[in-house]
């Protein structure tokens, strides 16, 4: 038998609050929670239709969201962007 060497350290996973970390990520009309705050907006042309991007803040842990919806995409949905 050898000696079990201790691993690395595994990279520290954001902070985020319990309502952030409870939505269900790539998944279209997935909810988000009561306290994400609306940002800005933009429509981009898919070659199979237009697909919508809009940019969300929570006010409780700082986490930054962006929601896409594409109905031609089922796992389009809510990405986290940073925290």
């Amino acid at each position: 038998m050898t000696p079990s060497t201790p691993s690395a350290p595994k990279p520290a996973a954001p902070d985020l609050c319990e309502p952030c970390a409870g939505i269900q990520r790539h998944w279209r009309k997935a909810p988000g929670h009561a306290e994400l705050v609306q940002g800005t907006h933009s429509r981009e042309d898919r070659g199979n239709g237009q697909a919508s991007f809009t940019r969300y803040r929570c006010d409780r842990c700082g986490a930054a969201w962006e929601y896409e919806n594409n109905k031609s995409n089922q796992h389009a949905g809510w990405a986290l962007l940073e925290h």
